[in-house]
């Protein structure tokens, strides 16, 4: 089974954050991202080991980058004097609670697997991920963002990751990724309101409400029943994400939008729960955890077939289900997935172009840097110089993982982060952080 890490923050939202360069927390944390990728293609997620008769262990890694790190807290133990232990011991815990006893799944494999959880990863890091074998969490820039375990609903989403993959197999790509994307924060949604004893109609339906400092003009990071309202900040631009069909976004940003068009299918479930009645998690949660788990739902499944997966798992709530999908301009078993549109055309003259999307915020951030006024050292042309884009494969999509077009004046490349190069990653992180910001989108 191939292992995929998944980000919380989407990569275009650091990437906005990150936008005035000079080397902020945000574009510190996409280094590291990029550097975890390529630890991770090494097999550095294979070596995690958790105690086989423990539900869960969470460790810390002291803000360095070492992972697991120290264990800290295991399952059954009292709680520490450390807040993100504590966050990322009760959400584990909730998390698991939920699997087992709502939709009878041992683990997120449904067989047992340990938990593995590592706080206080990294200096400013800004996001949180599963990486195929673990959940890690940062504690935030200090400038943007909050610890990552002060919301549950975060661990949710990326523990639901793990389920994913451990069933569909949703491929992290255009309407496939953004189903991938919204099982998990539709999971993470009746995790909050299971935890809070709320129901469908009572729920503010608001993920990652919390990981924004107060000085940030934001409610969450994604607002499942009204998408596209959950912030609008200078530093962080307006929520992106579309409500209905009509809006879906096209194009090779964020693997195709995974982040942004999340929001169609993420209202859809709204809609039902409500329609549906009582609580999320016992309500429409069976209903779409029952989709993923089918037969019906493949890698490669968009919203119409999704769709068609839940009315066909709804039995005497049908007919709501079926609404709720036509609402947001899905019409179940019909049409197919809305293809990507056209790369941006290459930047001409003597600049290079960078632009990075995704993550689990799904900020953009883009920057073009004059190789004559903004190379004075020459280490970015003599990068060039070493890197063929033409001959690098661009790599796999993978949830909350970063994407980069990168434009020369005679090249133009869209690149996962697991095929970044060290070459590369240095060539990108100069770019954005010495160019001039772009316009993002």
């Amino acid at each position: 089974m191939t292992r995929v890490r998944c980000t919380f923050v989407p990569p275009y939202l650091l990437e906005r954050v990150a936008g005035a360069g000079g080397g902020s927390p945000a574009s510190r944390t996409l280094l590291v991202d990029d550097l975890l990728r390529g630890r991770r293609t090494a097999g550095g997620a294979d070596a995690v080991v958790a105690e086989e008769d423990r539900a869960w262990v969470v460790h810390t890694a002291g803000n360095g980058e070492d992972l697991p790190g120290v264990v800290v807290r295991r399952a059954g133990d009292p709680a520490t004097g450390d807040p993100a232990v504590n966050e990322a011991g009760a959400g584990v815990s909730g998390a698991l609670a939920l699997l087992g006893e709502v939709y009878e799944r041992d683990s997120y494999d449904d067989a047992g697997a340990p938990v593995v959880v590592t706080v206080h990863y990294g200096r400013d890091y800004a996001n949180a991920f599963w990486d195929g074998a673990q959940l890690v969490f940062g504690d935030g820039d200090g400038e943007v963002f909050d610890r990552f375990t002060k919301a549950v609903d975060v661990l949710g989403h990326e523990l639901a990751h793990a389920v994913t993959e451990h069933s569909a197999g949703l491929e992290y790509h255009a309407q496939p990724g953004a189903l991938n994307e919204s099982f998990s924060d539709v999971f993470a949604a009746c995790l909050k309101q299971r935890l809070r004893a709320q129901t469908a109609a009572e729920a503010d339906w608001l993920v990652g409400e919390g990981i924004f400092l107060p000085s940030v003009q934001a409610r969450a990071l994604r607002d499942m029943a009204a998408p596209g309202t959950a912030y609008d900040d200078p530093r962080l631009g307006r929520d992106p994400q579309p409500a209905h069909l009509d809006d879906y976004v096209t194009g090779p940003a964020d693997n195709g939008g995974v982040h942004v068009n999340s929001g169609i299918p993420n209202r859809a479930f709204v809609l039902a729960a409500r329609a549906i009645g009582g609580t999320s998690w016992d309500g429409a949660g069976r209903v779409w955890y029952a989709a993923l788990t089918s037969r019906a739902v493949g890698p490669t499944t968009d919203f119409a077939g999704f769709a068609a997966a839940t009315v066909a798992a709804a039995g005497a709530h049908a007919d709501v289900v079926h609404a709720a999908w036509e609402e947001v301009g899905v019409v179940p078993a019909y049409g197919g997935a809305v293809p990507a549109g056209p790369v941006s055309a290459a930047a001409g003259g003597g600049t290079v172009r960078v632009r990075r999307s995704g993550g689990f915020a799904g900020l953009v951030s883009e920057a073009a840097l004059d190789l004559d006024a903004d190379d004075p050292d020459g280490e970015v042309r003599t990068l060039l110089g070493r890197c063929d884009l033409r001959a690098v494969a661009p790599g796999k999509p993978a949830p909350d993982r970063f994407v980069y077009e990168v434009a020369t004046p005679d090249q133009h490349a869209v690149l996962h982060e697991g095929a970044l190069t060290g070459d590369l990653r240095r060539l990108v992180t100069l770019v954005l952080e010495r160019g001039r910001p772009g316009t993002s989108a």
